[in-house]
């Protein structure tokens, strides 16, 4: 059911545009320190100590780091290379889709990232509790609340409006 707020649709997507933007902003600074701190870890004396596994998991990790920063940078740079180009519906279409796979990508970055740790400072059995807690707080929180949340078409009355008191 499309949303009822009064703007045209050109205001609409310039809008769309603008809050997709603001939330990768959010998300970016997550990635850029994961990043920096998967970055410095190789150049550490214990690292070059480590077992063939947890290279291994470490470069998975950054490679998951490095896509993550890829999907959730695109919008952004679609919008400014196709800026003024009447692509926003396009931008808003696949750059939602890019978002959603980057954050996947995050989660699994930094779920490999508290696997890596867990298993150098605590050993296997932590690492495999770390990361099923790890995916199980990102899938339940990131994925499986808000389609919970999302209303039904017979429940959206006017779009993203609350329409009463949470249930």
């Amino acid at each position: 059911m499309p949303e009822h707020t009064g703007e045209t649709r050109n205001e609409q997507l310039t809008r769309n545009v603008g809050e997709l933007l603001q939330e990768l902003r959010v998300a970016q600074a997550g990635v850029q320190i994961l990043f920096g701190f998967l970055l410095s870890v190789v150049f550490t004396d214990r690292f070059h100590d480590a077992s063939g596994f947890e290279k291994s998991l470490h470069l998975a990790a950054v490679v998951l780091a490095v896509a993550a920063t890829a999907l959730l940078t695109a919008p952004a740079a679609w919008h400014r290379l196709l800026f003024r180009t009447g692509s926003r519906e396009r931008i808003l279409t696949v750059g939602n889709r890019l978002v959603l796979v980057g954050l996947v990508c995050l989660a699994l970055a930094i779920t490999s990232t508290v696997a890596l740790i867990a298993k150098v400072v605590y050993g296997q059995a932590a690492m495999i509790v770390m990361a099923a807690l790890a995916v199980l707080i990102f899938g339940i929180l990131w994925f499986v609340m808000p389609l919970r949340l999302n209303p039904t078409d017979d429940e959206q009355l006017d779009g993203d409006q609350p329409t009463g008191p949470p249930k």
